[in-house]
């Protein structure tokens, strides 16, 4: 973890996170082969927790920003609760204030224990918006979190104007136009009606995918995740510091604070002459990504793409597999999960146009098949949960059905150039 940046002369110091999701249940934990680093996995969002509350210390932070999603539903047992409670006293112990909004996975009707805590920590109001003024720091927080899981009301058209004199920070969990990836739409609203609130900073939670949405007189961004749970969500994850003064611009700072990353490598095979180059190619990739990465241990989804002469070689997934885990362990990674998508080069003769084209009709017929699937149904109902919960493969998802056909015919098609 880098050093804080020194602060600005009368700023008003912050950390902004969000979506810790404490003690989630990670997928995809099972196939990686590795138990210590599958054992770092499960304890990775409490790792990350106490990195974070490190990071407030460390900063010199007045206040701690967590914009919802701070568990993952209703917990197993109160161990869960008991170490949220002991970190946070921590920053009670260091004059940290701590403002929490609720999220759709953390709402009064997700969570169904509760324990005291700390004066320190204020949960900011479930039925209309709050605002909280701390004289001594010159903030005002304004927020409102969850009741219920599914929030479908724009809940930042509701929150009230700047408080003159002090620094004005907003905290929302919700879903912004314009902002990355595919999340359900809850609390909907835009870049303007946030902008238009006249705060200095709004803080973001629901989005995993760090991002600022917008800069100059009102700050707006997204701090992502605090760590990795999955293949799918790759990269850096943290938190944001962020100094404020009355008028001023936002100054924020990325703090990466994961305890293990997920990274997915696009690895280019092309003009490669046989497997050995393709290990070698994905060898340093792998190399990259663990240096990246710091001291983190590093799982990998690695994808193959390009024409190569391997590319038949390739298809084969036993030797294709066993190849990449060589490669990863020579790298210092773990490896999740490796697919070819690699192409055999175009060359003249050797390969039967027609033969060739009538398997690729034949997978964008079934890729475009409305009831696919319907043909897939026994196949889901004896193992589709388990699929679905080691991250492979969503039977009920007629896209994934549908890149798995079109994959098919690639594989095939591969098999075939190759003289397979």
């Amino acid at each position: 973890m880098s050093a804080p940046a020194p602060r600005p002369r009368g700023a008003v110091r912050v950390v902004h996170a969000a979506d810790v999701h404490l003690d989630s249940p990670l997928r995809g934990l099972r196939r990686l082969g590795d138990d210590a680093v599958a054992a770092t996995l499960r304890a990775a969002t409490r790792g990350a927790l106490e990195r974070l509350v490190g990071l407030c210390e460390d900063s010199g932070a007045d206040a701690l920003l967590l914009a919802g999603d701070l568990y993952d539903g209703t917990w197993h047992d109160y161990a869960t609760g008991r170490f949220f409670t002991r970190q946070v006293q921590r920053l009670a112990d260091s004059g940290v204030r701590v403002f929490v909004v609720s999220g759709n996975h953390d709402a009064e009707s997700q969570i169904t224990h509760s324990l005291t805590l700390p004066p320190n920590v204020h949960r900011l109001s479930v039925d209309a918006p709050e605002t909280v003024v701390d004289e001594h720091l010159g903030l005002a927080v304004h927020g409102q979190g969850y009741r219920t899981r599914a929030v479908s009301a724009n809940l930042a058209a509701g929150y009230p104007g700047r408080v003159p004199g002090v620094v004005n920070v907003g905290l929302l969990h919700a879903t912004v136009d314009g902002s990355q990836g595919e999340h359900e739409r809850y609390a909907p609203c835009s870049v303007a009606d946030l902008t238009a609130l006249g705060y200095e900073y709004v803080a973001l939670g629901h989005v995993h995918a760090r991002e600022v949405l917008a800069e100059g007189a009102t700050t707006v961004a997204y701090s992502g995740n605090l760590q990795g749970r999955h293949p799918r969500e790759t990269g850096a994850k943290g938190a944001y510091v962020v100094d404020l003064v009355p008028g001023e611009q936002a100054r924020l700072d990325f703090h990466a604070l994961d305890v293990a990353r997920w990274e997915s490598l696009d690895v280019d095979v092309t003009g490669a002459a046989d497997v050995a180059e393709v290990a070698g190619a994905l060898h340093r990739e792998m190399v990259g990504a663990r240096e990246a990465a710091g001291d983190r241990p590093v799982v990998v989804r690695a994808r193959l793409h390009g024409p190569t002469a391997a590319a038949a070689a390739l298809a084969d997934g036993e030797r294709l597999r066993q190849e990449a885990e060589q490669a990863a362990e020579a790298a210092g990674v773990v490896l999740e999960r490796v697919d070819s998508r690699a192409r055999a080069p175009r060359a003249g003769g050797g390969d039967d146009p027609e033969l060739l084209e009538a398997v690729r009709r034949a997978a964008q017929a079934l890729a475009g098949d409305p009831t696919l699937t319907q043909h897939v149904r026994g196949v889901r109902n004896d193992v589709g949960r388990l699929l679905k919960e080691a991250d492979l493969l969503d039977l009920g998802d007629p896209r994934a059905l549908r890149a798995l056909a079109e994959r098919a015919a690639e594989d095939l098609a591969t098999r075939l150039s190759g003289g397979r």
